[in-house]
Parts: structure tokens; C-alpha cells; sequence
């Protein structure tokens, strides 16, 4: 009789402890997932956080420019947006080649964690012959938007020379690159 309400609180003790640790490991989900949030807005107090922040995701929104011109280059039926594919290509290609160099510098390791450009590389890669300008031309717009906003938002943010001597370099080209993508969205129109 008196095993029984031994064995019960003991079954009680290890429900206990592992609700606790459940709680717990959520606690630690739950803060990670915020630093996260807050890392998308420079919510920042740390200038190497958010300069690695900036590294990062320069990086990684030029791949997915890189990959997205490079589909152009292939599936375009229009000569215009094949050339403007290479242009683009070209230039973030020299871009990502500095945000590199310019990481392992700093001892920054850029990889890949967001994998949000996969759906719209493949949205890319599947558009219909008929709308695959409209929609490249659209995507590497908003990219190339996203891009100048973490070049324009990191100039305010640091005072890192080199990174600073970075954005006077490519914000312009950024800019040009933008302009003529909206041209020739304007032309498809």
C-alpha cells in the first residue's frame, strides 16, 4: 500500500521536472526568435552586431540576386533583360566578393540561414515564358530596394571607415541598377 503513494510522487516528481525544463527550453526559443526579430531592424546597441548583421545580409541578398540574374540570363526571351542580368550579375558579384573579404576581416562567417530566396527563386524558375520578365524584373527590384535600405541604414549605424568607404562605392551603383530596373519594368508595361 505504501509503494503506491511513493510511486506517485515520484511519477509526480519527473512530470514536474519535465514540464519545468519544457518551460524552460521554450523560454530560450522564445528569446532567440526576438533577437532575431529585433536583429531584422538594427535594433542594435553594439556596432559589431550590427555590422555583422549588415554583412550577413547584404551577402545573402546578393546571392540571391546573383542566382535570380542568372536564371534571367537563361529563360529571358528579351535580349534587353539578359544584358541588364549580366550587368547585374557583374556588379554584385564584385559586391559580394568585398562583403566577403571585408567578413573574414572581422572574423565573420556568412552563411546562409534564410532560405525565404529559395521560394522566390523558384517562383522564378517556374513562371510561365509570358510573365517571367515581369516577374524576375519585380523580384530584383524589391532585392536591389532591400540592398540600398541595409546600405543606407548602415551608414547611419556605424563608423566604421571601411564599411563606410564600402557603401559610397556600391550605394550609387545600387541606385543605377535600381533605376534601370524600373525603366524596364515600365517598358514591359
Amino acid at each position: 500500500m505504501k509503494t503506491i503513494p511513493v510511486l506517485k510522487v515520484t511519477i509526480f516528481k519527473v512530470l514536474f521536472l519535465s514540464v519545468t525544463i519544457g518551460i524552460s527550453s521554450c523560454n530560450r526559443n522564445n528569446t532567440l526568435e526576438s533577437a532575431i526579430k529585433k536583429s531584422e531592424t538594427f535594433a542594435k546597441n553594439e556596432p559589431e552586431e550590427t555590422e555583422a548583421f549588415f554583412l550577413i545580409e547584404t551577402a545573402n541578398t546578393g546571392k540571391t540576386i546573383i542566382s535570380k540574374s542568372q536564371i534571367a540570363q537563361q529563360k529571358s526571351s528579351d535580349n534587353s533583360i539578359v544584358i541588364l542580368g549580366k550587368k547585374i550579375e557583374r556588379y554584385q558579384n564584385k559586391l559580394l566578393q568585398e562583403i566577403t573579404e571585408l567578413a573574414n576581416t572581422k572574423l565573420i562567417i556568412i552563411s546562409e540561414i534564410n532560405a525565404a530566396h529559395r521560394r522566390d527563386t523558384y517562383d522564378l524558375i517556374t513562371a510561365n515564358p509570358s510573365d517571367f520578365d515581369r516577374v524576375y524584373l519585380n523580384s530584383t527590384k524589391e532585392c536591389l530596394e532591400q540592398q540600398i535600405s541595409l546600405l543606407e541604414t548602415v551608414s547611419k549605424e556605424t563608423n566604421d571607415k571601411i564599411i563606410l568607404k564600402l557603401v559610397l562605392k556600391y550605394l550609387p551603383e545600387q541606385f543605377d541598377l535600381l533605376r534601370e530596373t524600373e525603366e524596364k519594368i515600365k517598358e514591359k508595361n
